[in-house]
């Protein structure tokens, strides 16, 4: 009996595990934030953006200065080739002293389209892009107005068909010059004043009245 005592407490220190042989794991320590070269460039580009726009209270920012700027700027020097274009065609049909007039409108418009209001609306600044495209649609309008005058003339050396094309080209770069300048928000349209007295409500009915019972 004796050993048979001796034997089970010698199995039970074997299962039980001692202090001696007890490996503790070591703590974890707290990770540190990781910083990535990726956050500090976004942060850096954003505060450059925030600088950047921050150049002029006075007009509303667009989602996009860069974006703006590249297409109101294609279409502004587009406009200035066109009419070039189209002055030259329509001189070269009937070359004469006379029909030199034809270069005029078309020369002034594209060199302040070219020297004036391109570099204002590609400069990235939001006063000058809303300079810019004003400019743009001032010329654009007075562009019409030439056309309009040479189209209701009772003679003209060439054919009246490119004026009336330089004419929807005019018109064209006028609504996308005010569409740029009202969407991104560099004017402000006025609001309607609200009516002194309120309309009446017609109230439709929603078939709640209808008897749907079986008789």
């Amino acid at each position: 009996m004796k050993c048979i005592a001796t034997i089970a407490l010698y199995l039970s220190a074997i299962a039980t595990p001692s202090e001696a042989f007890t490996v503790t794991p070591p703590a974890c320590k707290a990770a540190a934030p990781i910083v990535s070269y990726r956050t500090v460039a976004s942060t850096s580009s954003t505060a450059t953006a925030d600088n950047r726009h921050k150049s002029s209270s006075r007009y509303a920012l667009p989602a996009d200065l860069d974006t703006v700027a590249l297409v109101a700027g294609q279409e502004n020097y587009g406009l200035a080739v066109v009419v070039v274009g189209e002055a030259l065609w329509s001189f070269f049909q009937a070359p004469s002293v006379s029909h030199a007039k034809v270069l005029v409108p078309a020369s002034v418009a594209a060199v302040v389209l070219a020297a004036v209001s391109g570099p204002m609306i590609t400069s990235g600044d939001a006063s000058s892009v809303a300079l810019g495209l004003e400019i743009a649609t001032g010329v654009s309008t007075l562009l019409g107005a030439s056309y309009v005058a040479r189209l209701v003339a009772p003679y003209s050396p060439s054919s009246k068909e490119i004026a009336f094309f330089g004419l929807l080209v005019a018109i064209a770069g006028f609504f996308s010059f005010s569409q740029n300048l009202v969407v991104d928000g560099f004017v402000t349209l006025p609001t309607l004043p609200s009516l002194p007295f309120s309309l009446p409500e017609i109230r439709l009915g929603l078939g709640e009245d209808i008897d749907t019972s079986i008789p």
